[in-house]
């Protein structure tokens, strides 16, 4: 999920830009110390939305930059657990497929990608054993988000599945939906015996 985040802090702008207003001498040292930032905490810093306040900078003797303590937002996108996100299918590997869900990348397991008995396919793709579904590279999908690591900070780690109802591809929820607006179909010739039996019922013998 996306947040906006304020956050407090002492930035430090560096005597190199100096010449320029100190509003966006300091935008330009936050964005260069929080953009692509991850952690636990905040999540994936996506950017800085904007400078709230900044009071009056602080040169330090020996250092020759310029310190301001200031209030600014930014924008997080901080993984949650069973959250519900769209992507696109980035690469396909024989124990699952890799999705883009926007500013960050998670893992289907093979086991999670449909509900059915899943193979590689010798065309990189996923395909279903009774559905007979595929998923390939580019495919645009609906997961939800079952894991979330951010043991390696450099690399958290976004599990997802796609088996429960109202996920997977797209085109696939789309049949589903289509399938269940038309009900279940009786087996070939059921409907009209049943007419017959109902306009003409069997005739009880005599004792």
């Amino acid at each position: 999920m996306f947040y906006r985040v304020h956050v407090r802090d002492h930035i430090r702008v560096s005597p190199n830009l100096f010449g320029l207003p100190p509003a966006e001498a300091i935008v330009t040292m936050i964005k260069k110390a929080y953009e692509g930032y991850i952690s636990k905490e905040l999540g994936l810093v996506v950017g800085v939305s904007g400078l709230k306040e900044s009071r009056e900078g602080v040169i330090i003797p020996g250092d020759g930059s310029a310190y301001y303590d200031c209030d600014f937002e930014i924008l997080t996108f901080r993984p949650e657990l069973q959250e519900v996100v769209y992507g696109r299918i980035k690469d396909i590997a024989d124990f699952g497929a890799f999705i883009n869900i926007g500013i960050a990348d998670g893992m289907i397991h093979i086991s999670q990608t449909m509900d059915d008995f899943v193979s590689f396919g010798s065309e990189k793709a996923l395909l279903g054993k009774e559905s007979k579904r595929a998923l390939k590279v580019g495919d645009k999908c609906k997961a939800r988000i079952i894991a979330v690591s951010f043991k390696d900070i450099a690399n958290p780690k976004i599990g997802l599945t796609m088996r429960q109802q109202g996920l997977g591809k797209l085109e696939w929820i789309e049949e589903d939906a289509a399938k269940a607006k038309e009900g279940p179909k009786e087996e070939k010739g059921e409907g009209a015996k049943k007419e017959a039996k109902e306009k003409h019922p069997p005739k009880k013998e005599k004792k």
